[in-house]
């Protein structure tokens, strides 16, 4: 095939758009922390986002899309990129090869990332990089395997349009396993679930939202129709499970909340990314009306009943919503839109067979994040000393505040710690 044009444009742009999602994530999490940590949270971030770049860039690629050992992880021929052309298509698609590496390095850098919400406020910076790097290795590249590279869960018949199952399913069972083995932040409860900034929140909620009409239409991987009917879609989806958070808060608080109306919009988005491509958006209003009723149960179950950690309730808006989305392509999905039937239209089996991947996903994410950090906690250490979390980790681990005007931040770590010391 030969590149097209107007395919190329859009999937630059599209690519751009997750891009931006990246740093705005970063707003959207600290501005429902402690201003304590907002630096701490924008570190993980940006020095992420390049680490797991460069990643890509060196093996992570060749290990997700080269060519299948048994159908369990790629080799290395395309280590460095090596192979990949940048004038030409590679097999069935019609931008440059080139752009495909760049358009998928954008969702391999903001997959571990995500987590970044769930162990806020008490790892250290260090193990923390250890870890998305280690779980990306271990846990991301072998899913985009098995699902999108050609491996043993799309030979079953998985599919999954934009990550789901891939991104949302796994890092959402990661982030109840991380949640459990960190434990409680120091104080846990109402006093420190305040958000510092809610316009840097909603800032950060609205970049996301306009950054995922470029993850979920452009894993098409072409302009035209599907596209716009994913864009479409993806947009409603938000749009009603925003509305639901909404309407739950207010009747169990008796005040509309915007901080469940961003963290509803950001479920739907996440929960309709793997069906985006697969349904019409008669079916996208009723999937997003479960995402948001499951999603935000979970949170209810999670953290009000469970009393488990996840500070941004990570393991909800993304793993429950993702679940959700994952199993409704074997009930509503269409094969005029995305190839694909469910059992809506006469295909029952691709519900199970979605099942399976999402039940595949989930234990790889759970029990492997479990693993790598116990690992971690008996070696390096993951959690941050009791001082420092008081003190915050800005200051403590960075040397630097986002807020320089206020009489705290103006401190050394060794004179805030001086100055606690004689009060108590």
């Amino acid at each position: 095939m030969l590149i097209d044009t107007g395919d190329t444009a859009w999937m630059l742009v599209a690519g751009m758009l997750v891009l931006l999602m990246i740093p705005a994530l970063g707003l959207f999490e600290s501005g429902l922390l402690r201003k304590k940590n907002v630096v701490s949270i924008l570190s993980q971030i940006i020095f992420g986002l390049a680490l797991l770049s460069v990643m890509w860039f060196v093996f992570g690629y060749s290990l997700s899309f080269g060519p299948s050992q048994d159908g369990m992880i790629g080799n290395l021929d395309n280590a460095f990129i090596k192979g990949i052309p940048w004038d030409e298509p590679l097999e069935g698609m019609t931008i440059p090869g080139v752009l495909f590496v760049k358009f998928q390095m954008m969702f391999a850098c903001i997959t571990p990332l995500l987590l970044s919400g769930t162990i806020a406020e008490r790892m250290k910076f260090k193990s923390f990089i250890i870890f998305i790097s280690v779980w990306s290795a271990l846990i991301y590249y072998p899913l985009v395997h098995w699902i999108w590279g050609g491996g043993w869960l799309a030979e079953l018949g998985v599919v999954d349009f934009a990550g789901g199952i891939v991104i949302h399913t796994s890092v959402g069972m990661a982030a109840l396993a991380a949640a459990i083995v960190l434990g409680q932040r120091r104080g846990f409860g109402p006093a420190i679930n305040i958000p510092h900034s809610i316009p840097i929140a909603v800032l950060g909620a609205s970049l996301l939202w306009l950054g995922w009409f470029g993850l979920n239409a452009g894993s098409a991987l072409t302009s035209g129709a599907l596209p716009a009917n994913i864009a479409l879609v993806t947009h409603l989806a938000s749009s009603v499970s925003a509305l639901i958070w909404v309407g739950f808060s207010w009747m169990r608080t008796g005040k509309p909340s915007i901080v469940a109306g961003i963290n509803g919009a950001i479920a739907g988005l996440a929960g309709i990314t793997p069906a985006s491509g697969f349904v019409s958006v008669e079916h996208a209003f009723v999937i997003a009306i479960a995402i948001g009723i499951f999603s935000y149960g979970g949170v209810v179950l999670i953290r009000d009943k469970l009393k488990i950690d996840d500070a941004l309730d990570v393991s909800s808006v993304h793993g429950i919503a993702g679940i959700v989305g994952a199993l409704a392509i074997g009930i509503f999905a269409s094969a005029a839109i995305g190839g694909v039937d469910g059992w809506l239209y006469g295909n029952p089996d691709q519900l199970w067979i979605q099942a399976v991947g999402i039940g595949v996903a989930a234990v790889l994410g759970f029990g492997g994040t479990w693993l790598i950090l116990q690992v971690m906690k008996r070696t390096i250490g993951i959690r941050v000393d009791p001082e420092v979390e008081d003190m915050g980790l800005d200051l403590a681990e960075h040397g630097e505040a986002a807020y320089a005007d206020e009489e705290e931040f103006r401190l050394t770590p060794d004179d805030y710690l001086q100055k606690q010391s004689k009060e108590k």
